[in-house]
């Protein structure tokens, strides 16, 4: 007797991807494809359709000669709060999306001496740009902004990072 296919919806996609970044898997991807987010302890904090979190802690490795995380840290982090939904969202769909960062914005508001956490809470619009881009197999543009706060809640850092989005043939 012959299997039924299975379709695998962008929802399931999308599901398997989250539930994967959760798993102990995540951390040996990141091993191996992002081997300096590994070193610097970057961790993904929340990942849904609605929103993503990462967290990336000041020590050691992290520092700069002023006793304060590396901007290039914070600039890791920052980029990878919004990075991560992109490539979820490109993954769920049953096209392959080309995804590339093309302009990098930030603003350091204050001295980063603990645990930072990135919030990026536009995914909805994100995925609409992704969506465009599928439909009409042009290249598109999202400027997506991540935000840093310390553990106190302030301010410390703010990303605008440009992404590139284009439809494989």
């Amino acid at each position: 007797m012959e299997q039924p296919l299975k379709l695998t919806t962008e929802q399931q996609r999308i599901d398997r991807f989250q539930r994967q970044v959760k798993s102990m898997g995540f951390r040996f991807f990141l091993l191996k494809k992002l081997p300096m987010a590994w070193l610097a302890g970057l961790r993904v904090k929340h990942l849904s359709m609605e929103r993503c979190e990462t967290t990336i802690p000041f020590k050691w490795l992290n520092q700069n000669p002023f006793r304060s995380t590396y901007f290039a840290v914070l600039s890791m982090a920052g980029e990878f709060a919004s990075g991560l939904p992109a490539l979820m969202i490109t993954r769920s769909h049953s096209v392959k999306i080309s995804l590339l960062v093309v302009d990098l914005q930030a603003t350091f508001s204050k001295k980063v001496t603990g645990k930072v956490t990135f919030v990026f809470d536009e995914v909805p619009a994100l995925a609409q740009t992704i969506q465009d881009a599928v439909e009409s197999k042009e290249g598109r543009t999202y400027q997506a902004t991540s935000i840093g706060y310390n553990t106190e809640g302030e301010e410390v850092a703010r990303f605008a990072v440009t992404w590139s989005f284009k439809a494989k043939s």
